[in-house]
């Protein structure tokens, strides 16, 4: 091969794990989303049906992987596409860990299909919409190398964590008042607290990212959402 096809067929390489990696990210949103849709419906089937399909993000997980191992292997890539690669195989875990929180979420379903019928908390419903966006705009950011979307990802995680905190208060609350809530009261806190776990993996992500296009690691880092630019 010559060099200069070499160069090219690395290049498609590149193109195709950035394209697995949109698909484990799709997968991952949906199953998000599917979890949640079981909880609204008290649907224990859909809920099983997360449980099955989370194996379907382990492989795809390998996949990326291996094939981010090949190229380093055979490749040896350097400076950005270095970082591009190990980023990948970053963000590929943090997206089988998002699939495992959906899991959980699908789990506490079913548990919760068993109780009487409860309150409904829109706390649960915004902390669901918003650890979706994140996750998909900071896989948008990524695509794009975009940092500055990025860093704007990691600024709504405070609002995660926030709504996690307030709920926290108000099933304390109802678990005080009817003791005989408390096991429907624990099995929603679970999901609030799966779902601000998700809102931190996207958050990982996007920090990634800014690492990825600027080689700068923003990870803990209070300024975040002040004078980063």
């Amino acid at each position: 091969m010559s060099p200069v096809s070499g160069v090219r067929h690395f290049h498609e390489e590149l193109a195709r794990l950035k394209s697995q990696l949109l698909d484990m990210s799709g997968l991952a949103e949906e199953l998000v989303a599917r979890s949640m849709m079981a909880l609204r419906q008290r649907d224990a089937d859909l809920a099983q049906e997360v449980i099955r399909r989370d194996n379907d993000l382990d492989a795809m997980e390998v996949m990326i992987d291996d094939m981010c191992i090949h190229l380093l292997a055979l490749q040896q890539p350097m400076a950005r596409d270095l970082r591009l690669i190990t980023m990948a195989m970053k963000i590929s875990n943090d997206l089988e860990r998002v699939g495992d929180h959906a899991v959980n979420i699908a789990e506490a379903v079913r548990h919760l299909a068993d109780h009487p019928v409860y309150l409904e908390f829109p706390e649960i419903e915004e902390m669901g919409r918003l650890a979706t966006e994140m996750l998909s705009d900071a896989l948008d950011t990524f695509v794009r190398a975009d940092a500055e979307g990025a860093r704007e990802v990691c600024r709504r995680d405070d609002r995660v964590d926030g709504l996690h905190n307030s709920l926290f208060r108000i099933l304390l609350t109802h678990m005080m008042e009817d003791p005989r809530r408390i096991g429907a009261s624990m099995s929603l806190f679970l999901v609030s607290r799966n779902l601000e776990r998700i809102g931190d993996l996207a958050t990982n992500i996007a920090e990634d990212v800014v690492f990825l296009v600027e080689g700068r690691n923003i990870k803990h880092n209070s300024s975040l959402g002040h004078d980063m630019r």
